[in-house]
């Protein structure tokens, strides 16, 4: 195929190998997308990919040769004979002569120089023609195509121009016609690109270019995916990409896009309801070769199968950095709840049975189900049979349990059961265990969802009260302010009780941390555990050793992801295209787009801060904020991500203010006060005492208030 060059061809050399894409942009005279109602015939054709395969010479009509016969020599040889006939019996006297001529020809050997040289000529003959009819034939097409372009873009809506990107002369052409409102001084017809990059335009879908001339030509993509698609095929045509994965590329891009087009990927509308079949706006992909160049074909099969893998992988990914956001979510919620005027009450209650941190590597724990003498002659698969279904005899105990404090407390929501499985606490009990089926505890379990740490309290009190001898374990570590979070940044509290024999398990949620991830926490829980993501801070470190083709696959599912939801019609309520968005700029930023990375960034931003739920001072959108720092540096604007972070700077110096009390050091107190400073040197354990006096007070208060 191609040769990979630095340099662009000239217009003289007119190489036939390379790929033509073809695409609709955007005039700078008129505004996109359009208001509704206006273009409603623009031209909306999946795209396709089609291989010019050459004139067939068998196909050809061509004129008929007379095939060259070799005139033979010969030699004509006459001779004649003379009969001479009698009759009148034995006499013979009556007599007659006759002369008989005989001919025949003698024919010379065929001379073989002779021969080869009509030979040669006729093929010389044959050839000539076939290439006169050929390029007859050729340049019928190349009317008929230029005359079907036309009539194809003759109904393209005004403000819309179409550009050909032909990569094997580095050119690209306008086919359309220009608008009524079409700056004239401005259009360039056609470019002979040397450098691309992507531009600063806001709705990401900008490309800058610039010509051998000097010249410099901005276009703005009708979508998205048109955008990314041309400026990855740009950056492999000018040699900064893999080139031998140019082909992979395209096809998989233009597979993807026909997904979309067809509705076999749900997509959806600005007002967020799904749709099939999102409509796209017109770019196709073309591959062209020498004449004779054998072309292979991949597979519709093969594209899907790579797809499949590169699919997989984004999901991955994407959960990855969905993973993250919502252990964020339970930190920034978490660091909030302290603030309430009842928590230091809470934090400084102890436990009952709690291991605190150990609990979370199944070490030292203290509740067990009772061991019966019995389980020393059974398989463990029989011991937790035989526990299951002392849970089942102990659930209606436990519903009545969770019926009384619900009642009571008004709960906001209050779950019950089912009973765990058999299989499923043996696996539970080898992850977190070492195989002690005993160990598990919540074969019988329940939530109960409370308001706030008030009701929280509320509740621990009402239990005690109610079934206090039941009580065999009250877990409170997780919500205590030195203590960790179990994987994946949850906290709640438990209340292990004695049923008819069984432990069974109460989980209690305080409700601002309930909502992060509502019923599917456990599933968040359990994949944080399994993919270990509280060792990396960063979702884009998924992303590290990835080569160059694998990351531009990987932007093309991320288009697909977000197929019919532009990011000027993305919402501050959209949040699975938020995230999806939050994924894509991981792949900017590795893959060298930092221009389009700045762009999402501050479009997520500014959404953030339209949620009534997040705002500009919430975790999250700080957490945007720092990697808006990133993209600003990468382009070396370097005033504006230094105002950024000095803003993230003053606002985490005062968090940290808000939630740890300053302690005055002994040269601040002499400066404040000598006489204080006089009294910790004559007695140095006196402020360690006072500051114990302090937090007694404050628990007392904090009580009080509860």
């Amino acid at each position: 195929m191609r040769s990979k060059q630095n340099n662009s061809p000239s217009p003289e050399q007119q190489p036939a190998s390379g790929t033509l894409l073809v695409a609709a942009f955007v005039d700078p005279a008129y505004e996109w997308p359009q208001q509704e109602g206006v273009g409603k015939n623009a031209i909306e054709l999946q795209a396709s990919l089609a291989l010019l395969m050459s004139a067939d010479p068998n196909s050809t009509d061509a004129e008929e040769l007379e095939i060259p016969r070799i005139k033979k020599r010969s030699k004509v040889i006459t001779e004649t004979e003379i009969v001479t006939t009698s009759r009148c019996g034995f006499l013979r006297l009556c007599q007659k002569e006759e002369s008989v001529i005989n001919t025949h020809t003698e024919r010379y050997p065929v001379d073989a120089e002779e021969k080869a040289r009509l030979q040669s000529e006729y093929r010389d003959k044959k050839k000539e023609i076939l290439s006169m009819q050929k390029e007859k034939e050729e340049r019928a097409k190349r009317q008929m195509k230029d005359q079907m372009l036309k009539e194809q873009y003759a109904r393209i809506p005004e403000g819309i121009f179409i550009y050909r990107l032909d990569t094997a002369t580095h050119t690209i052409s306008l086919l359309s016609n220009p608008s009524s409102d079409t700056d004239l001084s401005i259009l360039i017809k056609k470019i002979i690109v040397t450098d691309a990059c992507p531009s600063k335009d806001k709705s990401r879908r900008g490309i800058l270019l610039m010509g051998d001339r000097g010249e410099q030509m901005e276009l703005v993509a009708c979508g998205q995916r048109t955008a990314i698609a041309w400026m990855e095929a740009l950056k492999m045509m000018l040699g900064k990409r893999e080139e031998s994965s140019e082909d992979q590329y395209l096809n998989l891009a233009a597979y993807s896009n026909n997904l979309i087009h067809t509705g076999a990927i749900p997509s959806h509308g600005k007002d967020g309801k799904e749709k099939q079949g999102a409509s796209t706006i017109y770019y196709s992909v073309t591959k062209v070769q020498e004449e004779g160049e054998h072309v292979d074909v991949e597979a519709l099969e093969s594209i899907a199968k790579r797809r499949a893998v590169i699919k997989d992988s984004w999901d991955f990914y994407r959960l990855i950095c969905s993973l993250l956001r919502d252990r964020r979510k339970y930190d920034e919620t978490f660091r909030r709840m302290q603030l309430d005027s009842v928590y230091p009450y809470l934090n400084s209650m102890t436990g009952l049975n709690d291991p605190g941190d150990d609990a979370h590597n199944g070490d030292n724990k203290d509740v067990m189900q009772k061991d019966c003498k019995k389980y020393k002659h059974m398989t463990r698969t029989a011991v937790c049979k035989d526990l299951v279904e002392q849970a089942e005899r102990a659930l209606p105990s436990l519903v009545e349990i969770c019926k009384a404090l619900a009642g009571s407390l008004g709960m906001e929501e209050v779950g019950v059961g089912p009973v765990k499985e058999a299989s499923t606490a043996i696996r539970k009990a080898e992850k977190k265990y070492e195989g002690d089926v005993l160990k598990v505890t919540d074969y019988c379990r329940s939530l109960l969802v409370v308001k706030d740490f008030p009701t929280l309290l509320a509740l621990l009190e009402l239990a005690r009260d109610s079934f206090g001898p039941l009580i065999r374990r009250v877990k409170l570590s997780t919500l205590k302010s030195d203590h960790e979070s179990v994987p994946g940044g949850y906290r709640d509290c438990k209340i292990n009780v004695e049923l008819k024999g069984h432990i069974c398990e109460i989980q209690i949620h305080v409700w601002p941390l309930w909502v992060v991830c509502g019923v599917d926490g456990f599933r968040h829980y359990r994949h944080c555990l399994e993919y270990n993501t509280d060792s990396f801070v960063d979702p884009y470190d998924a992303l590290a050793n990835l080569d160059s083709k694998t990351l531009a696959e990987l932007i093309v599912m991320a288009e697909e992801a977000v197929a019919g939801m532009p990011l000027e019609n993305l919402e501050w309520y959209h949040e699975k295209y938020l995230l999806d968005y939050f994924a894509e700029v991981g792949l900017f930023f590795d893959h060298g787009l930092s221009v389009w990375a700045e762009t999402t960034l501050r479009s997520l931003i500014k959404l953030r801060c339209e949620s009534p739920d997040i705002g500009a001072d919430h975790q999250e959108t700080l957490y945007l904020q720092k990697y808006l720092e990133k993209a600003l540096r990468q382009q070396n604007k370097v005033d504006e991500a230094d105002a950024i972070a000095e803003r993230l700077e003053s606002i985490e110096n005062m968090r940290r203010a808000e939630k740890e009390e300053a302690s005055k050091s002994l040269w601040d107190s002499l400066f404040s006060d000598p006489n204080e400073c006089f009294q910790n040197l004559i007695d140095p354990n006196k402020k360690d005492r006072d500051d114990h006096q302090q937090l007694k007070k404050e628990i007392k208060a904090s009580k009080k208030c509860w």
